[in-house]
């Protein structure tokens, strides 16, 4: 099926083009035609099927229709709510490349940056509004904002909203609304709130699910590496190093950790950066940039700050601590195997987590597998619970994979491919991640970046050539107080 045959003007099937997509996915071909007839629609779908098209395209196509030959300023008639600023930036982006060609004008309002911009651009007027809750309403309170003409509302994301307690905050903005208007809810997950929402706000929807309820993305390869919660620095180090990876998208449960993951990894000679809720929103934009462009090699994140992360062919995701959510699990690992493309999730798990590992495989319906690394099996440097990473030293043995059966692990274990005398790269859907089209890119660019994003961050540019892959040591110097690097692992030949 072609985006012609979904009842989409000639406009927004060349501005789809020009985003060089041909074919819609199943959420697109589902829920377009939906949208176009004019009802309510209670969405599902998993991370990276591509949702935003799915009701951006729609929206345009039915605005432009009544908006041609208007000279009038416009008023917002098309409203989309989403949690994170990332993902709010994102969208309206979304709305500038499938509109262009349609006349169709956007902004976007978010807190973290300056409001009198924005003010500016709702008094010029906008046609689509995409906006965080909070700064919406401080619009409203200051009487910056008109949505006294809102024909067209969409919360995306709204599983985030709740589990953000945006919920009186969507309240209020419903009171302020027309009556009389298309509502649009789209969920990458269905829990009991999210349906008690909908029933409050949806008339007589539509609904789709075009995966099963919190399935994640087959084309991903999930495993778990078991290992003490004080050594898990070092041993992401070691996998970056061991398997190259050029682009990594690393989860922590808190800001703190976020912040002093990404020191270490620094100190490591691994260009990195932490992106949270406490960060400006101009910190968090050139980490996102130079993430994307490869200038950056790993982005430490938060839940909430990651949301709304969109990169194409993202190859490793890695939960450095397991969320307190079984959810959220599949939002992470949602960030890569986006739009059918392949991609790895990896698991730092202590024995602190466990019972947090079985939620997540009774969520997800599937046992994850377990590869143990050598030198990093847990208790073999006695370690305990809180220990500070990178404590303890020591050589390691080779690698060695344990696979589960349906049951649970199985007791064999085996070589792992990744380190096997040489680094031959992490193979994902049948294709070596170091032949992946970001590997080359991020080479050109860390030379360049090693100068201008370290020294940026406070940090002397290395004096001493960079950690290669298949270093047999780290460099240890300058470590942040009451941290230490460890001997790597010794590789097996």
């Amino acid at each position: 099926m072609s985006f012609t045959k979904l009842g989409l003007s000639d406009a927004l099937v060349r501005a789809v083009a020009d985003a060089g997509y041909s074919q819609p996915t199943a959420i697109q071909s589902q829920a377009i035609p939906l949208v176009l007839s004019g009802c309510d629609l209670l969405a599902g779908a998993q991370t990276g099927t591509g949702k935003t098209a799915a009701f951006v395209l729609p929206i345009l196509q039915r605005l432009a229709s009544q908006r041609a030959g208007t000279r009038a300023p416009a008023k917002v008639r098309g409203l989309i709510l989403a949690p994170t600023r990332e993902l709010a930036a994102q969208v309206e982006e979304s709305v500038r490349t499938y509109g262009k060609h349609s006349g169709i004008s956007s902004g976007a309002v978010f807190g973290g940056v300056s409001i009198n911009p924005q003010i500016a651009q709702l008094r010029m007027g906008v046609d689509v509004l995409v906006a965080t809750p909070g700064r919406l309403l401080d619009h409203c309170g200051q009487r910056t904002l008109d949505l006294s003409a809102v024909e067209i509302l969409v919360l995306d994301e709204a599983d985030r909203m709740l589990d953000m307690r945006f919920l009186p905050d969507i309240k209020r903005i419903l009171a302020i609304l027309p009556k009389r208007r298309q509502n649009l809810l789209f969920s990458a997950t269905f829990s009991d709130p999210i349906r008690a929402l909908a029933d409050s706000l949806l008339n007589a929807p539509k609904h789709i699910q075009v995966a099963p309820r919190n399935s994640t993305v087959e084309s991903i390869v999930q495993t778990v590496h078991p290992v003490d919660a004080g050594r898990k620095a070092e041993l992401l180090v070691h996998l970056i190093g061991q398997g190259s990876w050029y682009q990594v998208l690393v989860f922590t449960r808190t800001k703190h950790a976020a912040n002093k993951l990404a020191q270490y990894l620094q100190k490591n000679r691994v260009p990195a950066l932490a992106i949270h809720g406490n960060k400006s929103q101009n910190a968090r934009t050139r980490a996102l940039s130079e993430f994307k462009n490869g200038k950056l090699q790993v982005l430490v994140a938060t839940d909430i700050a990651a949301r709304g992360l969109d990169i194409e062919e993202l190859p490793h995701v890695v939960n450095f601590e397991l969320p307190h959510v079984p959810e959220d699990y599949v939002h992470r690992i949602g960030r890569t195997g986006r739009a059918g493309a392949g991609g790895e999730a990896v698991s730092l798990v202590s024995s602190e987590e466990h019972a947090r590992l079985r939620d997540i495989e009774r969520l997800v319906k599937r046992s994850i597998a377990r590869v143990v690394v050598g030198g990093f099996e847990p208790g073999r440097h006695g370690s305990q619970p809180g220990q500070p990473v990178g404590d303890h030293k020591g050589r390691g043995q080779p690698l060695r994979s344990q696979h589960p059966s349906p049951s649970g692990p199985s007791e064999a274990a085996q070589v792992a491919p990744h380190v096997r005398g040489k680094v031959i790269g992490h193979r994902v859907a049948g294709r070596s991640m170091a032949a992946r089209p970001g590997a080359a890119r991020f080479a050109r660019n860390a030379s360049r970046s090693d100068a201008t994003s370290l020294a940026g961050r406070g940090t002397e540019p290395d004096s001493h050539p960079r950690t290669t892959r298949g270093s047999s040591s780290l460099v240890r110097s300058n470590l942040p107080p009451g941290w230490t690097a460890a001997t790597p692992p010794r590789r097996s030949r």
